[in-house]
């Protein structure tokens, strides 16, 4: 990674910051981007005293003309792009019956748009260095959860866009990634989408008991610096894509009971 430069989107917390910070251990300059001022300023902060090359940019990846110019300040700050983490991602908790389309919406502007934006605007420069485009994805991309079927749509679709990607960019060398770290100790779950749009709140889940940003964010570094083409983490996970391929009915119903037993689930 030594004065490679990476782009990452959603970079302001969770696995954003964490890669953020992880790459720019490994010697990378590093541009992280994101909606709100005040914790683009935090990030900024903890990379200027961790003696991290940096820039960060205001930017919501679900707006095209917003990726376009977080890809043009890297350019302009650093003279090229090695490595495009689209990270940035919300999620969202609620019965699909009873959800707002809006909600599916917004789910697919951010996470699978702002994915192709970014990507796009990214493109020429990644083919020049022959380097790599990740996707920060989840499980939700390899099998549907329940309660999440819009964050499920948006993850399958960032995957089938990545893939084939991946596809035709095989003859330029260009290295493509998806990872899906599981259930990961982040805030994705608190600023989750309820049925009417408004953020959940508070997680479901018993955050300490599972993987930390930190370290997902060093088996992303690994699996850049490898050039893998799938990252799947945790035990849970790596379980529940095994099932899903060759027991996908009794997967369901797995699925469905461990989904019911989260505090406050909407499934009954």
């Amino acid at each position: 990674m030594k004065d490679k430069v990476v782009l990452i989107t959603g970079g302001t917390s969770g696995i954003g910051r964490a890669c953020a910070v992880v790459f720019g251990q490994a010697g990378a300059r590093v541009v992280v981007t994101g909606r709100d001022e005040a914790k683009l300023a935090e990030t900024a902060q903890q990379l200027t005293q961790l003696g991290i090359q940096h820039r960060t940019v205001r930017a919501d990846v679900g707006v095209e003309a917003n990726s376009a110019r977080a890809v043009e300040e890297t350019v302009a700050a650093f003279g090229r792009l090695d490595v495009l983490i689209n990270n940035a991602g919300i999620s969202m908790r609620a019965l699909f019956q009873d959800a707002d389309l809006e909600v599916i919406k917004r789910l697919m502007q951010t996470n699978f748009f702002g994915t192709v934006f970014t990507t796009k605007f990214a493109l020429p420069h990644i083919l020049a260095a022959k380097g790599s485009i990740v996707g920060i994805s989840s499980i939700a991309g390899y099998r549907g959860l329940p309660g999440r079927t819009g964050y499920s749509a948006s993850k399958f679709a960032m995957q089938g866009f990545l893939e084939a990607l991946r596809t035709e960019l095989l003859p330029q060398g260009v290295h493509v990634l998806v990872a899906c770290p599981g259930f990961t100790a982040s805030n994705i779950r608190q600023t989750a989408l309820a049925a009417d749009g408004s953020a959940q709140g508070e997680s479901p889940r018993d955050e300490g008991q599972m993987m930390s940003s930190e370290e997902v964010a060093g088996h992303l570094l690994r699996a850049v610096q490898q050039r893998r083409r799938d990252l799947v983490l945790t035990g849970q996970g790596k379980l529940t894509v095994f099932l899903n391929k060759w027991l996908p009915a009794l997967t369901d119903k797995l699925v469905l009971n461990h989904f019911r037993k989260e505090e406050g689930s909407p499934i009954k």
